[in-house]
């Protein structure tokens, strides 16, 4: 793993919690708390005695398999393997490790230390244990913990695929627009907004590599041909400046 990438995750998560400082959300001593529980490590070996580890790659099957060929190879038995995919099959992840029984979904939402949400995805070769076990540390971790089943989007992204927004977009509606009526409807944020956040480069990345992106008629390809990313790049269907 890259150090200089590992070190600027650091930073992403200490700009983050001192902003909770400043809206005085938490206090500096809790931040600093927090913070002596991290251990950064740039090598597998440092996973070998954990009891749960969570992958949260982008969305690229070949890589979540590769990182679960390293896993099935350092992890103790037993643990639990899971991955943060908003939308792959869970099988094909669990099928490159021998342990597919240990390998479970657990879908969290952006931004993870805000947004309450979590799909646990239980695949087909999933335990009860295993199971039992990522309910419970969702709860644990005071998250809305839901179980779904492995289909494709799950039930979160099944259900913004079929929403409607990109087709409204083309149709000639600007995405504040959008935003707003959902908002004033009673989402806390709205569709556009929230790709922004997550990221509009992760399946626009993905489609273009497919062949499938078409700039033209799908707004989210055109964003992405743009290289318009969303918040991590300071421009997406919004423009952002450094405070966020």
């Amino acid at each position: 793993i890259d150090q200089a990438n590992l070190e600027r995750g650091m930073g992403v998560i200490k700009k983050h919690y001192a902003r909770s400082v400043e809206r005085k959300s938490k206090t500096q001593a809790q931040v600093d708390k927090f913070l002596s529980l991290i251990t950064p490590a740039s090598t597998y070996d440092a996973l070998a005695q954990c009891d749960i580890v969570v992958e949260a790659v982008f969305e690229n099957m070949a890589l979540k398999k590769k990182i679960f060929v390293s896993l099935d190879e350092v992890c103790k038995p037993g643990c639990l393997l899971a991955t943060n995919t908003s939308r792959l099959n869970i099988d094909e992840i669990a099928s490159s490790t021998k342990r597919p029984q240990d390998v479970i979904g657990c879908h969290f939402f952006s931004p993870a230390n805000v947004m309450r949400l979590l799909e646990n995805v239980r695949g087909s070769k999933s335990s009860p244990s295993t199971i039992a076990t990522a309910m419970a540390f969702g709860r644990k971790i005071k998250k809305v913990t839901c179980l779904v089943g492995n289909c494709d989007g799950f039930v979160a992204n099944r259900v913004m695929g079929v929403s409607g927004a990109a087709e409204l977009a083309n149709t000639g509606l600007l995405p504040h627009q959008v935003d707003a009526a959902s908002e004033a409807y009673g989402m806390r944020m709205g569709p556009f907004r929230m790709n922004d956040l997550v990221g509009l480069d992760l399946f626009g990345r993905e489609r273009a590599k497919a062949g499938v992106a078409n700039p033209e008629k799908f707004v989210f390809d055109a964003m992405f041909a743009a290289q318009r990313f969303g918040q991590k790049n300071g421009k997406g269907f919004y423009k952002y400046d450094e405070k966020l």
